[in-house]
């Protein structure tokens, strides 16, 4: 095994290990390398310093390094905001396709699931134990990342 110092386009210098030099070549030219912190498989090798043995009687005993942290992105409360309204947004336009069907969720994914009834999109409640059952029978489901007022309750 080889350890190599890698630095994407970005400047982010992270360790992998590879079989050996011509593995991380194969590995890089297949795209199968990518940097850890933002994703770009645009990597290269970075400059290391070499690793020379000492003599075993004259060993220094190993200063820790510290090791390159992800930047930190200040998120502004405007921003944030501004993010929560556009999740906000796209889940109201997905919704828009969507049926509501309460608290009978649970009973209609799992027919359609079966075959009983046709695949819709729908929408609905459950309880946390409906939906792990759901989940261990297979079924698709996802929970909405946004509350959804029912519209029975709406004004």
């Amino acid at each position: 095994m080889i350890v190599f110092d890698l630095k994407c386009a970005h400047d982010h210098v992270f360790e992998a290990w590879f079989g050996s030099s011509g593995a991380f070549e194969d590995q890089r030219a297949r795209g199968l390398v990518s940097c850890p912190i933002c994703g770009d498989s645009a990597v290269g090798k970075a400059v290391m310093a070499p690793n020379i043995s000492a003599k075993s009687n004259s060993r220094p005993s190993p200063i820790p390094v510290p090791q390159a942290a992800a930047p930190v992105v200040p998120i502004t409360p405007e921003a944030l905001k501004a993010a929560l309204h556009s999740l906000a947004m796209a889940q109201s336009k997905a919704l828009e396709t969507s049926q509501w069907v309460g608290r009978a969720f649970a009973d209609r994914a799992r027919a359609m699931h079966a075959g009983e009834e046709d695949h819709a999109p729908i929408h609905g409640q459950s309880t946390l134990a409906e939906a792990r059952e759901l989940i261990e029978d297979g079924v698709s489901i996802a929970p909405l990342l946004v509350p959804v007022v029912p519209p029975e309750a709406l004004n």
